[in-house]
């Protein structure tokens, strides 16, 4: 069961760049080139949650969630 007190819903970043992959989102992590795999989204504890390395702007964040509504809509 999920526990919001001891888990996160997280789309992972990867420095292993698809461009051309949809769900995809391009961004930038620790100054490098990233991209924000919402093809792969995950629960885990917060408790593997290493430090931050930053935020997400709004532009980009507004395209992860429009990536999300696509890959996970009903027809």
């Amino acid at each position: 069961m999920f526990d919001a007190s001891q888990e996160v819903v997280v789309c992972p970043l990867t420095s292993q760049l698809h461009p051309q992959w949809a769900s995809r989102v391009a961004c930038e992590c620790d100054g490098q080139p990233s991209e924000v795999a919402v093809d792969q989204i995950r629960t885990l504890s917060k408790s593997r949650l290493g430090k931050s390395l930053g935020k997400l702007d709004a532009a980009t964040a507004a395209e992860v969630r429009a990536v999300i509504r696509l890959l996970y809509a009903e027809n």
